[in-house]
């Protein structure tokens, strides 16, 4: 590893500054390497859930419905969880360059083991892989792009647009190929497919990497000192030897179960944000108007938690409905017109589709509104509002007496929440940075991605709360709650305002 200091003007020579849409080429090779790993992570993602719940005889392992989107509701909260522990690492031990690819090798270990015909425990060590190596490879990419600019730079903007795209690009085309794979040929053949996907990006990257990404992110940032090396070995040691302690003594009262891990992790999904928000908010470093915008920060990460909660359910709930209680033949569908079965993991690539097109017509639409723009609690009040919404009108077709619902109110859904994710997702991060105290600044950006494992945290137990009820009441229910915590934001708005100290 390379521990030798680097200058933002040595890293800025030591790349190629133009040859990608007129920027520099190392964001072609971030832009393919993203592109890839999403494309990967959302394929695999949209039947994971049918994987785990189908019968043997559709290919799938016949786990409770129920338990199965607990998993994926576990695996999507960890991945969020492990980015923190990724960004640390490359600030610490790898830097980002090498963290990203290292992941990246770890996310094709993980799809390469799930393509196997395999035994439940083999597919808790493929999603293990998968954790490990998306915490590794997610955040240090994105931190890449930027050390690819001048801070200044006028072209920054644009780049992490561009690369925005490469997520959405991959998160819609996946999911059509993969799903129509695991409909006509099998769920291993889906995970194949999302294992070459990375194993693509990981040759682009590695071909490419050196001669355009230069000097950004070999260095270390902060390494570790002999004595924080010796220090962390001891405190890993010891935390591995009490997770065995503790996993032997549950299994030897038959208590070592997946149903009490998802209760672990959604607790630990509640407590890791308010162990941030504590520690911040009591540090000597944080100023007194600092830590005002930390508590005027507080609530609209509880929106966001509302929000994702609603959005993460997409591969979830939304998924398993698409699956069991919505009309995916077309022939019914067009009297006869059209002979084709939908494959029910489409749906996941309507989000990233919307987000594609209404992206540029929401960024449109905020500079034309000019100094009637409005401020960051209500697009966070409107964000939330469509998220219940999105919920609320699924009540519509499930008050017949109708069998199977017509595709198009799952099509309304995800186009209502794919609006709330625009008034809130691209805000929240300009936010969060513009709240952060500045000794906190890297870590205020973990706590808006741990809002992201908070909801699915909790999501663990919500799925069990939709198994156990009429899908009627949950959507309703869950709609009006996100819906109630808008107005409640909106009528704090005020105070959110004044404890934010000029920020707007």
């Amino acid at each position: 590893m390379n521990n030798r200091h680097y200058s933002k003007e040595e890293i800025i020579q030591s790349t190629p500054r133009t040859g990608f849409f007129g920027h520099p080429k190392g964001l072609s090779t971030l832009f393919l390497t993203e592109f890839w790993e999403r494309f990967s992570y959302y394929g695999m993602k949209a039947i994971l859930a049918y994987y785990i719940y189908y019968s043997v005889s559709k290919g799938g392992f016949g786990i409770d419905q129920g338990l199965a989107l607990q998993i994926v509701s576990i695996y999507g909260a960890l991945v969020y969880m492990s980015g923190v522990i990724g960004g640390w690492i490359a600030d610490r031990i790898t830097g980002t360059r090498h963290a990203l690819f290292y992941g990246g090798i770890l996310i094709m270990i993980g799809h390469i083991l799930l393509s196997l015909p395999s035994n439940f425990t083999l597919l808790l060590v493929a999603l293990l892989f998968l954790i490990v190596g998306t915490g590794l490879l997610k955040p240090n990419i994105s931190s890449t792009v930027g050390l690819l600019y001048e801070k200044n730079d006028p072209r920054l903007d644009s780049a992490f647009t561009i690369f925005y795209m490469s997520i959405n690009l991959g998160a819609l085309l996946s999911p059509l190929i993969i799903g129509w794979l695991q409909v006509n040929v099998g769920f291993h053949a889906g995970f194949a497919v999302a294992a070459v996907g990375m194993f693509v990006g990981l040759v682009i990257y590695f071909i490419t990497n050196k001669k355009y990404l230069g000097l950004a992110g070999i260095e270390i940032p902060d390494p570790l000192s002999k004595k924080e090396k010796k220090t962390i070995t001891i405190i890993t040691a010891i935390i591995v030897v009490i997770c065995a302690i503790v996993c032997v003594i549950l299994a030897l009262f038959g208590k070592l179960t997946l149903p009490n891990f998802a209760n672990f992790i959604s607790l630990l999904g509640i407590l890791l944000p308010i162990y941030y928000f504590v520690k911040i908010t009591t540090s000597k470093k944080t100023q007194d108007f600092e830590r005002s915008r930390v508590f005027a920060y507080i609530p609209l990460f509880i929106a966001a938690v509302a929000f994702w909660m609603i959005q993460e359910q997409g591969s979830t709930v939304l998924a398993q409905f698409a699956d069991t209680k919505t009309e995916l033949s077309m022939a019914n569908l067009t009297g006869g017109l059209i002979d084709f079965q939908i494959p029910a993991a489409w749906f996941q690539s309507l989000n990233p589709f919307f987000i594609i097109l209404l992206a540029p017509i929401f960024s449109t639409i905020w500079v034309k509104l000019g100094r009637f723009n409005p401020p960051t609690v209500y697009k966070f009040v409107i964000g939330v509002c469509f998220a219940g919404l999105s919920y609320i009108i699924m009540v519509i077709p499930l008050s017949s007496d109708a069998g199977l619902i017509n595709p198009f109110w799952l099509f309304a859904s995800f186009l209502l929440v794919t609006v709330g994710e625009l008034c809130i997702s691209p805000i929240a991060l300009s936010t969060t940075t513009k709240l952060a105290p500045q000794a906190f600044t890297a870590q205020m950006m973990s706590v808006w991605f741990l809002s992201n494992a908070m909801a699915q945290g909790i999501n663990a137990q919500m799925v069990k709360i939709y198994t156990s009820i009429s899908s009627n009441d949950y959507f309703l229910y869950s709609g009006i709650i996100a819906i109630v915590i808008g107005i409640l934001l909106l009528i704090a708005s005020p105070k959110i305002k004044s404890l934010m100290v000029g920020v707007k």
